[in-house]
């Protein structure tokens, strides 16, 4: 009798504190962790959402970079973090999408460990290669590419990251083989690039902009349908001859699973009034990144996008061959 009475009380505790916790949240700072290192896009884009969402939250957002396992090593971290809304993560489509057939045993189920908050962000990939590359477009560079692919490199974040396996996936398109270079993040990747110690990388605007603009790299291609506003004399992989090709990078935010449903409210409706912010706007724009639609921002889209996404990947990760433990 007295332990049913504990058990009654205790949920009627919990249910009572449960608001007054969601109530209070944030009192103090956040951690929003990228899966990738400092100067990745992904790190560009954390910073750029970070300041704002501070200002709306009224509690200081950390930036905390993760980089290693192709980002699978942030993710997995904040998926076993204590659901009190103070960790969160900046995912992806590497992470939360091609990870979970990439991986034999992935280590989240990006669908049940956590919660999803709002899909914030898309940008294209890119092809982009050393400047003394001798191909000026795509169809110079497959064809470059199939008569000297034995010879080649091309770099990636890791087997499990987006960029290598964008990368495979357009190998797989063009008809080659060839080796990818493995690097922590995209800012190594793309600096041994520059020095023309690799041939060509599979980056998202964000990480290649300022280089490209700079000129110390070749941009090939936009690898989405369609130009970018961002790039817009830059032809798409689609206009260039690979019509069925098109690969697009997302982010979005996740909670560990748990988390009070009003906390995820109120992140939730805080990222919403972070990518509507015009000066927002303003920076990711220059970066090429483009704001979802808001019929496309809720936790429950969001939990549809990722497993729409997960299955469409699943057919470029298996036939790229690659498979990780």
């Amino acid at each position: 009798m007295w332990s049913m009475r504990s058990l009654l009380l205790g949920a009627v505790l919990a249910a009572a504190i449960m608001p007054a916790v969601a109530e209070d949240w944030p009192s103090h700072p956040l951690t929003m962790v990228v899966t990738f290192p400092a100067g990745s896009g992904s790190d560009v884009l954390a910073r750029i959402l970070g300041a704002r969402l501070s200002e709306i939250l009224g509690q200081q957002v950390v930036i905390e970079d993760v980089g290693g396992g192709g980002g699978m090593t942030g993710a997995y971290r904040v998926a076993r973090a204590a659901p009190d809304g103070y960790q969160f993560v900046l995912g992806g489509t590497d992470t939360f999408a091609q990870s979970q057939t990439l991986y034999k045993k992935p280590p989240y189920n990006a669908l049940t460990d956590f919660v999803p908050v709002a899909l914030m962000v898309e940008q294209p990939f890119l092809l982009v290669s050393r400047n003394d590359l001798p191909a000026a477009n795509l169809p110079e560079f497959i064809a470059y590419a199939k008569a000297n692919q034995a010879k080649m490199q091309y770099g990636s974040a890791g087997p499990a990251s987006g960029s290598n396996l964008t990368c495979t996936y357009l190998n797989a398109a063009m008809g080659v083989a060839v080796t990818p270079v493995p690097y922590r993040g995209a800012p190594e990747g793309l600096q041994d690039l520059i020095a023309g110690r690799i041939d060509y990388y599979c980056p998202i605007v964000a990480a290649a902009i300022g280089q490209i603009r700079n000129k110390t790299m070749k941009a090939i291609a936009i690898l989405s349908r369609d130009r970018s506003p961002t790039l817009p004399t830059l032809a798409s992989a689609h206009e260039q001859g690979l019509t069925d090709f098109e690969a697009t990078y997302w982010n979005g935010f996740f909670l560990p699973k748990g988390t009070p449903a009003p906390i995820v409210q109120k992140l939730h409706d805080a990222a919403v009034a972070t990518i509507d912010s015009p000066s927002v706007q303003a920076r990711l724009k220059v970066f090429g990144l483009t704001v979802v639609a808001p019929d496309r921002r809720s936790p429950d889209y969001l939990t549809q996008f990722v497993t729409a996404e997960i299955k469409k990947w699943s057919g470029p990760v298996k036939a790229s061959g690659v498979s990780l433990d």
